[in-house]
């Protein structure tokens, strides 16, 4: 008889050398260790660079990193990037008359501003009605800043001054729906602005006919310009509001921790003079260039009566979008020093006494000296003093001041 023949070997326990289905060897795989790349081979990926460190970062977001001809409306639609700024500036002063009729906060306006800024960063003014998503803006700050109002009165508010404005440029007469928004022309900007920090005292600037007819044409208003709540055009408007309240929440990411540049400019102003790093340029009748308490008082007081008016205009150009808030503040602050004629004691440069950079003390200083030298009242021969000190900085804020302007107007 023949012998049985032998059982078949037991399959081999590591990974299988063909494409067969036999199960994978027990256990991951030990991952190899990292070894420094030959020469004879392929070159490697490079590393990743280091996370970027708040010393290093701030610095470093100067306006050459803000190219207005890549806004949405510029880049989609064919707008101008002065006509873009031209649209925002008349916005913010829409925004900043509501704010006093409604009675908020000037932080309430000062955040309904910030976030009007921010939704045009990502949408088109073709997109959304400016009127509307400026009414939706200060509806949100106002609960944002714990200074809520009622929708309704907000709307109230918002369309009785866009009526005013679009019978005021009807009587002066202009088309009021020729600009398709807030203002009645936008050829008449600069009688139409505010002197710098005050309020608004009338609303051309702020808010002309638009879409709606405002003052006559809907047939809905009664004689005082307000809408009627049971009206289908008060409920449409009602309605568009609420979903562009929720439209800006998703734009801005759900970011409503605004900081404004106020709190950074009084704690500075109050350091500076503590510290007596500043004086008059020439001592006033009665006291010392600076050392005093009564011409510290004095300068204080000054110092935060101007660098508060340049930072509410600042938040009328897209500064807030540029810089943080800090570095907004320390140019409003270089600003009011040069308006009341401070200077440093000692000869000290003023980016060393402020702690800002120079590239950014420039910027944002040549930018807030474009927005105001378009109003009435203002002394150029400042901006002009001001802007050859901005030029004699030197190195890299020259070169800042030189191309973070180039498409804009200058200082005549």
């Amino acid at each position: 008889m023949s012998q049985p023949p032998p059982p078949p070997p037991p399959p081999p326990r590591g990974p299988p050398s063909g494409g067969g289905r036999s199960l994978p060897p027990p256990g991951p795989p030990a991952p190899p260790p990292p070894s420094a790349p030959s020469s004879k081979s392929a070159p490697a990926a490079a590393p990743p660079p280091p996370p970027p460190s708040s010393t290093t970062s701030l610095p470093k977001r100067v306006p050459r990193a803000f190219d207005e001809s890549k806004l949405p409306s510029v880049l989609h639609d064919g707008i101008t990037p002065a006509e873009e700024r031209q649209k925002r500036r008349r916005t913010c002063r829409f925004l900043e008359e509501c704010g006093r009729l409604l009675r908020l906060p000037r932080v309430a306006v000062a955040t309904s501003l910030v976030f009007f800024h921010r939704f045009y960063a990502k949408h088109s003014f073709a997109e959304h009605d400016r009127f509307e998503v400026a009414v939706a803006c200060l509806l949100l700050a106002a609960k944002t800043e714990e200074s809520p109002k009622k929708l309704t009165n907000v709307i109230q508010e918002c369309h009785r001054l866009k009526s005013r404005a679009a019978a005021q440029a009807r009587a002066a007469g202009r088309s009021p729906g020729s600009t398709g928004g807030l203002t009645p022309s936008p050829a008449h900007g600069g009688g139409l602005t505010p002197t710098p920090g005050s309020t608004p005292s009338s609303v051309g600037g702020g808010g002309g006919g638009g879409r709606s007819s405002g003052g006559g044409g809907g047939g809905r208003d009664d004689r005082e310009g307000l809408l009627d709540t049971k009206s289908e055009e008060f409920i449409r408007l009602k309605e568009r509001i609420l979903l562009l309240e929720r439209v800006i929440l998703h734009t801005i990411g759900f970011e409503l921790d605004i900081h404004h540049p106020y709190k950074f400019l009084v704690e500075q102003i109050k350091k500076l003079n503590h510290n007596r790093v500043l004086e008059y340029e020439k001592p006033p009748p009665g006291g010392g260039g600076g050392g005093g308490g009564g011409s510290s008082a004095k300068m204080t007081q000054e110092l935060v009566q101007y660098g508060m008016n340049f930072a509410n205009d600042s938040l009328h150009t897209t500064l807030c979008l540029q810089f943080p808030a800090r570095s907004v503040a320390c140019s409003c602050t270089y600003l009011a020093c040069r308006v009341c004629k401070i200077r440093p004691v000692g000869g000290r440069e003023w980016p060393d006494v402020l702690g800002v950079d120079s590239e950014a003390l420039a910027s944002i200083s040549v930018q807030l000296m474009e927005l105001i030298a378009d109003k009435k009242g203002c002394d150029l021969a400042v901006f002009k003093s001001i802007r050859a000190d901005l030029d004699s900085m030197g190195g890299e804020s020259g070169e800042a001041v030189g191309q973070g302007d180039a498409k804009r107007p200058k200082l005549r």
